[in-house]
């Protein structure tokens, strides 16, 4: 049984504190880690990492061991959304998993979370017990700052824990969703509102595309601002769409798209679906790519 998660960290400026909780994670056997991408603007690291159910819980759960120690979420700045330390923690099926096994691991690891350092956790997506959290935007709105007041609130108690934060680490959020590609469009710009216009404008929570999550940051660090998204079904919205509509919702204002970048990894299918788009090619298929067929 293979199951990739995708922890989020609040830390992308200190490269010694993501080194050690990198060297965290590989000293788990069975654990494989993929990737990881830390940005500094948005002070946050993203692994990506395989392995069976009773492998990753440890690998997490050295994760957070080592985030709750070294981060204090009450200095903590950053352009991206937070509530704790140790911040989002996806499983998704991969290999011989269902999606009920990652149900199942999530609840386990959410309690081991809440038990062993006193984080209150929030099951989230198809790991939630209550509807209003399948999304995790609605958990993180009002973020850290905002955590104690909100947990206090009718029908927000977490599901494992004290309904109070962590003093420092805030709360962690942990569930089962399909795997989703991290994809950011950089503006040549420094007009915020104009990139906050842009995500409203894609994202389907304000009547968008379907499968997309978008928000506005401005990246101080390079002066820049930043279209940050998640796709949630590639497939059904293909990345090539999101470019070409965020470019037209850009050159409205007079802006122009800088760069583009993916966060963490992508299936393959989503780059071919873009080379087809781009390229015009027909009758494309993905046995043509050359590694595809070494492997096959």
């Amino acid at each position: 049984m293979l199951i990739e998660c995708v922890p989020n960290v609040s830390e992308g400026r200190r490269a010694d504190v993501i080194a050690r909780l990198a060297d965290d994670v590989r000293r788990v056997p069975g654990v494989r880690l993929l990737d990881l991408s830390s940005d500094p603007s948005h002070n946050r690291s993203v692994f990506t990492m395989v392995g069976d159910p009773q492998a990753l819980e440890s690998a997490v759960l050295a994760l957070a061991d080592g985030a709750v120690a070294a981060i204090d979420l009450r200095s903590h700045r950053g352009e991206h959304p937070r509530v704790g330390a140790l911040d989002v923690v996806p499983f998704i099926p991969i290999e011989g998993a269902t999606m009920a096994d990652c149900v199942a691991l999530a609840k386990r690891v959410g309690r081991a979370i809440a038990e062993r350092f006193g984080v209150p956790v929030y099951l989230y997506e198809e790991a939630a017990a209550n509807p209003a959290r399948t999304n995790l935007e609605d958990i993180r709105r009002g973020e850290f700052e905002g955590l104690a007041a909100k947990m206090a609130a009718p029908g927000w108690a977490p599901d494992f824990g004290a309904a109070a934060p962590h003093r420092t680490a805030g709360a962690t959020v942990v569930g089962a969703r399909m795997p989703l590609i991290a994809y950011n469009i950089n503006l040549a710009s420094d007009r915020l509102d104009v990139a906050k216009k842009i995500a409203a404008a894609i994202r389907q929570s304000s009547g968008g595309f379907r499968y997309v999550k978008a928000s506005g940051f401005k990246l101080e660090d390079r002066g820049i601002v930043q279209v940050s998204m998640n796709l949630t079904n590639y497939e059904k919205t293909p990345i090539a769409r999101v470019f070409e509509a965020v470019k037209r919702e850009a050159a409205r204002y007079g802006v122009a798209i800088l760069e583009s970048e993916i966060v963490g990894l992508v299936p393959s299918a989503a780059l071919g679906d873009a080379a087809r788009f781009y390229l015009q090619l027909d009758r494309f298929t993905a046995d043509q790519i050359l590694e595809n067929k070494l492997k096959g």
